[in-house]
């Protein structure tokens, strides 16, 4: 056998057993075996890189790339309508099936909670990957997901289409690698949808192909004449399935609507055993004429939408009430709960929210409490069981100094909590400096709490200020932290000195500013210095700024541990002035308020979209609001903007806004 036959011999048995591993779970080589095959094959290209192609499975282990770049779908990627029980499904088939006269064959299949994906196949070749953006413009990261072992480098026919799938990480994987993040001191990731997101989104590719992601293929959009005719969303499926991708095993072709509703309420409670992340089911009209006559609205297809599982909500013991202490001096209690399973992970802590919420809700140390997760929404208690012990527990009685300097708790003016008042105490400083390098903030990533903690004790630091005088040699000093860790440290806080204006107002920890405020304030001010020059009533005309958050900016300015700990980022290089040009003005004079969960972006990024086109984002509803931007679970803004009649959008309004 030649060099370039003995190439393609080693290439096919490579991916016919990643295919085999990955996609059918049926491993095909013996770890040893695969290993000494993927070693001969480098060893060639290496001596040989005429012999090295695309297809390659060498081609998997990435490599660095400086910027995503914009790339605008040949086919748009529609989101879909939501229903959440049995009634509104069947009005949505009954509706469709009274137009045909007839009932229609669905297709089930389970919605994986993870980031849609558009993959371009020309002769079989992967030639182009483009996250889904807001599904006319997405961001070419081919590089990326060369790196993930369910996607076929190569298929096994000569096809050329278009396939779309989810993205995700594995529960087990995404537990992995947080119990890694915690013994390096690194940070942990919210939940396996974020992982899988920030995984996909690193420039370099290596690290991407360390994070053990997988796909699920949910549909094909065929060039080849042959494949056109194929006349069912199923058995469009099971080609693809042919061709070498990853469909979902638990796909499933129903009658009617009835058959579509037993197969949701089987998945609602069996989705906790699988290793992936599921919210809810996505129902297809099977036949493709069908499809393609139903058509589109401005948003999404007529012929499918989501059923969406409800809120888990689960019972446990509370246990304890642990106290935490905020950057702001806010003691918040946390509930302290027995282990149980809620939205497919252990839970073993929840919010309280407040001392107030306590009381209402007569939250007792031993009572049997009713624990809710909705949305990837951090748990929280929502009432009490009504049991026969609940009389005889004390009540809890709020503390009245700090869990953690013992110092005297105070109430604040208009504020249903409780606050530290002890400028030294250690706990609120340590709590500034981690919000300080949190990524919403100043975003240094490689500094996380063990690592403040540490500095803290050994009287390296007092202050955020304090971390920017800091040296390798004072990053060598703690515990089991080596060279190349020290430097990496030291590099991530020089680094964050070019942060913009809004970041270091938002690290700041002013009272009652988080980050919508701080890009106010940056609209407004081009530095801290004008900033400590505006006087109450200047502060107070800002739009989206009221009189309680004027006076807390206008407060934090006339102290002088703030005033003294500025000069020192100042002479320490953190002084940001710039402001942001907007892209364009077509949202100029209008203020949004968001809420909710939205499908395509997170609020960070469509915060940052109104910004670059001229608008302004603030933090609560009013009568100077323009628009509610409202996504999934949207709470009480929503409520208060229909009080109002302020206009309110759904996603798509919004990206069709910005496009018009």
């Amino acid at each position: 056998m030649d060099l370039k036959n003995r190439v393609e011999f080693l290439k096919d048995e490579i991916n016919k057993s990643n295919y085999k591993y990955y996609v059918e779970e049926n491993p095909y080589l013996s770890d040893i075996e695969y290993d000494r095959l993927f070693a001969e094959l480098k060893a060639i290209e290496e001596e040989h890189p005429e012999l090295r192609t695309p297809d390659s499975p060498t081609q998997r282990v990435g490599s660095m790339s400086e910027k995503f770049f914009p790339h605008t779908h040949k086919y748009r990627l529609y989101s879909l309508d939501n229903t959440y029980n049995a009634e509104e499904l069947t009005i949505w088939y009954e509706k469709i099936c009274k137009e045909y006269e007839q009932e229609l064959e669905l297709v089930c299949e389970l919605k994986i909670d993870g980031l849609a994906i558009a993959l371009t196949y020309e002769d079989g070749l992967f030639t182009l990957g483009v996250t889904r953006g807001d599904g006319v413009t997405g961001e070419d990261i081919t590089t990326n997901l060369k790196t993930v072992k369910a996607i076929p480098l190569k298929l096994f026919e000569p096809k050329t289409l278009e396939v779309r799938g989810e993205i995700y990480m594995p529960k087990s994987s995404f537990e992995k690698l947080n119990e890694e993040a915690k013994l390096s001191g690194d940070k942990v990731f919210a939940n396996p949808r974020n992982a899988a997101s920030g995984s996909l989104r690193q420039h370099d590719s290596t690290i991407t192909a360390k994070r053990d992601l997988s796909m699920f293929t949910y549909t094909g959009i065929f060039e080849n004449d042959e494949d056109k005719q194929i006349k069912t969303h199923y058995d469009g499926m099971m080609k693809l399935k042919e061709l070498g991708f990853k469909v979902n095993p638990n796909i499933r072709l129903v009658k009617n609507v009835q058959e579509a509703i037993e197969y949701c309420k089987e998945w609602e409670t069996k989705r906790f055993d699988l290793d992936y992340a599921t919210d809810g089911v996505v129902i297809k009209i099977n036949d493709v004429a069908v499809q393609k006559n139903l058509g589109y609205t401005a948003r999404a297809p007529k012929w499918a939408t989501a059923f969406k599982f409800p809120p888990e909500e689960v019972s446990t013991k509370l246990l304890d009430i642990e106290l935490n202490v905020g950057k702001t001096g806010v003691v918040t209690p946390v509930a302290v709960l027995e282990p149980v399973q809620l939205g497919g992970s252990v839970v073993s802590r929840a919010s309280l929210h407040n001392f107030d919420e306590i009381a209402r809700l007569d939250i007792r140390i031993g009572d049997k409490v009713l624990v809710k997760k909705a949305a990837e929404i951090i748990p929280k208690v929502v009432k009490v069981m009504n049991t026969k012990i609940h009389k005889t527990l004390p009540e809890y009685v709020p503390p009245k100094t700090c869990p953690a300097c013992g110092g005297e708790l105070v109430e604040r003016e208009g504020d249903v909590g409780l606050y530290c008042n002890n400028p030294n105490c250690a706990k609120l400083m340590c709590a500034k400096i981690e919000y300080w390098v949190s990524k919403e903030a100043m975003d240094i990533e490689t500094v996380g709490p063990s690592v403040i903690q540490q500095l803290y004790e050994k009287n390296f630091i007092s202050n955020p200020a304090d971390l920017y005088s800091l040296t390798v040699e004072d990053f060598l000093k703690l515990d089991s932290v080596k060279e190349k860790s020290a430097t990496n440290f030291y590099t991530s806080i020089q680094n964050s000195k070019s942060r913009p204006f809004n970041r270091l107002l938002t690290a700041l920890g002013i009272r009652h500013v988080g980050k919508e405020t701080a890009d106010l304030l940056a609209g407004e001010f081009e530095s801290l210095d004008a900033m400590k020059e505006a006087s109450l009533e200047q502060l107070s005309n800002i739009e989206g700024i009221g009189g309680i958050i004027a006076q807390s900016i206008y407060d934090y300015f006339r102290d002088e541990n703030n005033l003294t700990m500025i000069e020192e980022l100042k002479l320490a290089g953190v002084n940001p002035t710039s402001k942001a040009k907007p892209k364009s003005d077509k949202l100029s004079g209008k203020t949004f308020v968001l809420t909710g969960t939205l499908q395509n972006m997170t609020r960070d990024e469509a915060s940052a979209l109104i910004k670059s086109h001229g608008g302004k984002t603030a933090s609560s509803v009013s009568k100077k609001t323009s628009y509610v931007l409202a996504g999934e679970n949207a709470g009480s803004k929503l409520d208060k903007a229909q009080d109002l009649g302020v206009i309110i959008l759904t996603e798509n309004d919004f990206l069709e806004m910005i496009k018009q």
